[in-house]
């Protein structure tokens, strides 16, 4: 649990960051139904920051949020 109250502090500096279409953000997770390591993308910092904390809600669950500036994105697609 602590692990989430400092996952929730310190993602509150990419929210205070994020600029409308500058960036997006990926979240990385363990999906402990599969065994796997995903990657899921979002355009909202507050929408990546649920995701991450519902994963890691369980014992092992983990994620990690990156916020990916925009001219990254477009120039990999």
């Amino acid at each position: 649990m602590e692990n989430n109250q400092d996952f929730q502090q310190h993602f509150q500096q990419y929210c205070d960051n994020a600029q409308d279409g500058a960036q997006y953000f990926e979240v990385t997770y363990w999906d402990t139904d599969s065994g796997r390591i995903r990657t899921e993308s979002f355009d909202d910092a507050a929408a990546a920051g649920r995701f991450a904390s519902r994963c890691v809600s369980g014992e092992d669950g983990w994620a990690v949020v990156d916020a990916i500036p925009g001219k990254v994105r477009r120039a990999a697609a």
